[in-house]
């Protein structure tokens, strides 16, 4: 399974639906910051909702969901066989693409659950989602700590991929060799760009989630589109949010790289 063909164009379409997600989301971002946001939020569901608006949107949601279907089984065939490399087959980068089978396998459904009308599903309000499932943890036992542990678990995951984003770490999991220079200039401005972007939001929704405990209240935590918008409160102004916005588009677009290169 680990070699099939059929998982391998799975897992390249997967990376083409997910840059799709970051780029409309980046483009959503961007109209936030100068308030022609149009009512939609900038996240997964606000990026599905301009699909569906489209022509053939609902086709195009169909295939989004199918390929993130696909990027799943890749996952999953590298949790069961291991990754590309020498060291693909190590209990923890198993384990890891386990945890990642699980999230785009949810992504894949939530996406093909709004493409038949279920509204309501897992691709609706990332921040009402959250607030959500912030205030049923913290009416558990031991909730504050719990709710805090996760916020730092998710700003610390953010901090690693921006760290290895800078890094270029990107660099082993793509044929390089394959590439111009040019070509290798241009992936490695979107990887380094579009990862860092990527990581200090999800280490920017950690924070929230830490001050949420703190002041048990769960309107503090936020999903993605209000921590989008929270750039728009420091002293940079819009400004913030459009630089980390154009950096979720060059992720998107580094996801589409990926596509072509990602040794599979």
């Amino acid at each position: 399974m680990a070699d099939s063909k059929a998982v391998e164009i799975g897992g390249r379409a997967g990376f083409v639906a997910r840059g799709v997600i970051y780029v409309l989301v980046g483009v959503l971002a961007v109209r936030v910051a100068f308030s022609d946001s149009g009512g939609r939020q900038a996240d997964r569901g606000g990026a599905l909702a301009e699909i569906a608006g489209k022509p053939f949107g609902h086709v195009l949601l169909w295939l989004l969901g199918i390929a993130l279907a696909g990027m799943a089984l890749w996952r999953l065939s590298e949790a069961a066989f291991g990754q590309a490399g020498p060291d693909g087959r190590k209990p923890a980068k198993r384990a890891a693409a386990a945890a990642r089978c699980v999230f785009y396998a949810f992504v894949s459904y939530s996406v093909l659950a709004y493409a038949v009308g279920e509204k309501g599903s897992g691709s609706g309000s990332t921040d009402k989602r959250t607030e959500d499932v912030t205030a049923k943890a913290l009416n558990w036992p031991g909730g504050q700590w719990i709710v805090g542990a996760a916020g730092v678990a998710v700003a610390c995951i953010g901090l690693w991929i921006a760290i290895r984003a800078a890094m270029r770490k990107f660099h082993k999991h793509l044929k390089m060799a394959e590439m111009s220079p040019r070509e290798r200039r241009a992936v490695d401005f979107l990887g380094v760009f579009g990862g860092v972007a990527r990581g200090v939001v999800f280490a920017a929704a950690g924070v929230f989630a830490v001050v949420a405990a703190v002041q048990h209240d769960p309107g503090k935590s936020k999903g993605m589109d209000n921590t989008l918008r929270s750039f728009t409160d420091t002293s940079a102004g819009p400004w913030l949010l459009v630089l980390v916005a154009v950096g979720l588009v060059a992720f998107g677009v580094f996801s589409w790289a990926n596509a072509r290169w990602r040794k599979v």
